[in-house]
């Protein structure tokens, strides 16, 4: 094995290690495999916590998919390395138990998903960036509509839409009450 077989293989090694850390890795776990200065581009649609860089971006991500699911793990298919990119395809599969919210640009919530208590699998494939052995760019395809499908979300019942409309009241009021406290109480 030549050292940038082993390079490629180390770089693959950390991509899928930050893919399971999601489901229950600390800070500090996380800071093993994550680059002071990475960047998740997915971070968009997901809380104001995940949009900064570093491995505090990335947990405040970990955070916000476990707070609204439960029992999360990816089962990888196959991965495949060149350079300093890594791409990983995955099934991500868990149980949602608490609220799913959504964040528009301005970090405001946009859309609220209730518990359905029900489970989900769906495919992904995560693309990583590395640098100095680890992950300083995240981005990924996901089949986002497979998992509202599979939740309950889409098709909505007319009692479900109540129950959205409800949620993202209460987390919009979160949000402002968040806003409105300085930094050093929270």
């Amino acid at each position: 094995m030549t050292s940038t077989d082993h390079t490629l293989s180390t770089l693959t090694e950390t991509s899928v290690r930050s893919i399971h850390l999601m489901a229950n890795g600390s800070l500090a776990d996380l800071a093993e495999v994550i680059h002071p200065r990475a960047q998740n581009r997915e971070a968009i649609a997901e809380p104001p916590a995940t949009r900064g860089q570093g491995p505090a971006a990335l947990h405040a991500t970990a955070r916000w998919l476990r707070d609204a699911f439960t029992d999360l793990a990816w089962e990888i298919h196959d991965t495949s390395a060149e350079g300093d990119l890594v791409v990983v395809h995955a099934t991500m599969t868990g149980r949602q138990v608490g609220t799913f919210v959504a964040y528009g640009p301005d970090g405001a919530p946009t859309q609220a998903f209730p518990a359905t208590g029900k489970q989900f699998a769906v495919t992904q494939s995560h693309w990583f960036r590395m640098a100095d052995g680890k992950v300083i760019e995240h981005w990924a395809n996901r089949d986002d509509n497979g998992m509202a499908m599979q939740l309950g979300w889409i098709p909505p019942t007319p009692a479900y839409l109540f129950r959205m409309r409800r949620a993202l009241r209460r987390a919009r009021r979160a949000h402002r009450r968040s806003a409105r406290t300085p930094r050093s109480t929270r």
